[in-house]
């Protein structure tokens, strides 16, 4: 069992990762010119072709609690991938106007903004235990983006599209949760990836007949595309059975550090000690918020 837990930490570990690699990876290809459209378009478009192409040669066998989803659900899943699509390119916009590290930590506002889709939805209010989670992860993003110090110079369209980029990635949290869930890891993964892809088309198809440059899909597209949507979905499946939701969130957490460090190797962006004490406390949080979960399992 042991073994087992330790397999699938290791998974979603590398999940995190990659995830955290992406916003990196996305401001070079920035600075290589190419813009937000080609980069979504690339990723969503690639990723999707290369589920398709692992659903065809999948031999996974759907067990009788895992079935093929109907019309019905395949729908649902389409509708509720929409939020991935949405989340990347708010996250992208994000990344464009501040550091990736002030980019990462907004878009892990979805550890408070969860907790209050949970009250909204069960209609009560949350445990001591999350409140004190939800002011730890306040108190640690004003530090980890430097608001206070930067006030001025900060730009504040670009925390403005983290916030979104939270919000819509606390709805796909939401909803990979929640739908489908009788469906193989694989089938979810591809029409929720398909969902977002057509979100992006809607947004962007002005750029596909115009200015897009298809020489993204044989550079920075291929690059994203496996980072941030065939590898992580795979990982995640794959992994968070074995670990549980709660160690399996306080695992994924690693994107954050990951983010940080990538950014300041590829990028050289400097982050400073009150940053670093900000991230803390917001990996503390997540700590705080599965303590529970950790401690019956």
């Amino acid at each position: 069992m042991k073994s087992e837990s330790l397999k699938g930490s290791l998974f979603v570990a590398l999940g995190a990762c990659c995830y955290g690699m992406l916003g990196s990876f996305v401001k070079m290809a920035y600075r290589d010119g190419f813009t937000t459209a080609e980069v979504v378009l690339s990723q969503f478009g690639l990723g999707l072709s290369g589920l398709f192409v692992l659903t065809l040669f999948s031999k996974q066998q759907a067990t009788q609690e895992q079935r093929q989803p109907s019309s019905k659900s395949k729908i649902r899943l389409i509708i509720a991938g929409t939020s991935l699509g949405l989340t990347s390119f708010f996250y992208y916009m994000a990344v464009k106007l501040v550091p990736v590290s002030v980019a990462i930590v907004l878009l892990m506002q979805t550890v408070w903004m969860s907790v209050v889709l949970e009250m909204l939805v069960r209609r009560q209010l949350s445990d001591g235990r999350k409140i004190i989670a939800v002011l730890l992860v306040l108190c640690g993003t004003i530090l980890a983006t430097q608001l206070l110090k930067q006030s001025g110079t900060i730009s504040w369209v670009g925390l403005g599209w983290g916030l979104l980029s939270a919000l819509s990635y606390t709805a796909t949290m939401y909803s990979s949760n929640h739908v489908g869930l009788q469906s193989p890891p694989l089938t979810r993964s591809f029409y929720m990836i398909l969902g977002g892809f057509i979100i992006i088309v809607l947004i962007f198809h002005a750029s596909i007949n115009t200015s897009f440059s298809w020489r993204i899909l044989l550079s920075w597209g291929i690059l994203i595309s496996l980072f941030g949507t065939i590898l992580p979905p795979l990982l995640f499946t794959r992994g968070m059975p074995l670990t549980g939701m709660g160690l399996g969130a306080i695992i994924a957490t690693l994107e954050i550090p990951v983010a940080v460090v990538t950014a300041y190797w590829l990028l050289h962006e400097t982050t400073v000690l009150s940053q670093w004490v900000g991230i803390v406390l917001i990996l503390a949080a997540v700590v705080l918020m599965n303590l529970k979960t950790l401690i019956h399992k």
